[in-house]
C-alpha cells in the first residue's frame, strides 16, 4: 500500500463522499479522523475530504490505496455514483493542467487558473486545453502528456 491519490470533486458535500468512495473502490474506506491503524482492515482505504474555495471545492485524499487498484476507472466510477465532474492531476507536472473526469468516464484535459491561499490552492477560470489556445500550443508541457490538446477519452468507467 503505497498509493497516495489526490482528487476535487465539484460541488458536492464531504458526507456524500465516503459512501460513494467505498462503491466506487469495492473497498471499506475509513475518514481519516476516525482511523485507527492498529484496527485497520488490511482491505480499507484511509480517506480524508474537505471542502476548499474556488471551483471542485470539495478535495478527496485516499491513503494507503492498494498497488494493484487503478486510480483513473476509481475516479471514473466515482464521478459517475456522484453524478459530478471530478478532477485528477495529469501527468505534464503543470499546476493548471488538470483531467477532468465526467459521470459518463470521459476524461479530457482543462485548465484553471491556480491561486495559492492560506487555505490552499483555489482553481478558477476552466478551459479546454485546445490547439486553439496559445498557451497549449507545440512547444507547451501539454503535448508531452498521453492526453494530448483536444483529446476526450471516451467511457472509460465500465462499472
Amino acid at each position: 500500500m503505497t498509493e497516495l491519490w489526490n482528487w476535487r470533486i465539484d460541488q458536492v458535500r464531504p458526507v456524500e463522499v465516503y459512501p460513494a468512495l467505498a462503491d466506487a473502490l469495492g473497498r471499506v474506506v475509513m475518514p481519516l479522523a476516525v482511523a485507527d491503524p492498529a484496527r485497520l482492515p488490511t482491505y480499507a482505504v484511509v480517506c480524508d475530504v474537505w471542502q476548499a474555495p474556488g471551483e471542485f471545492a470539495t478535495i478527496v485524499d485516499c491513503y494507503g490505496v492498494p498497488d494493484g487498484l487503478p486510480e483513473l476507472p476509481s475516479i471514473a466510477a466515482l464521478a459517475r455514483l456522484l453524478d459530478r465532474n471530478c478532477l485528477v492531476r495529469d501527468d505534464t507536472l503543470d499546476e493548471t493542467r488538470h483531467l477532468l473526469v465526467a459521470p459518463d468516464g470521459s476524461i479530457r484535459p482543462v485548465h484553471f487558473d491556480v491561486q495559492e491561499t492560506d487555505d490552499g490552492e483555489v482553481l478558477s477560470n476552466r478551459r479546454l486545453c485546445t490547439e486553439a489556445d496559445p498557451r497549449c500550443r507545440g512547444w507547451s508541457r501539454c503535448h508531452r502528456s498521453r492526453w494530448a490538446p483536444d483529446s476526450v477519452n471516451p467511457a472509460l468507467a465500465a462499472a
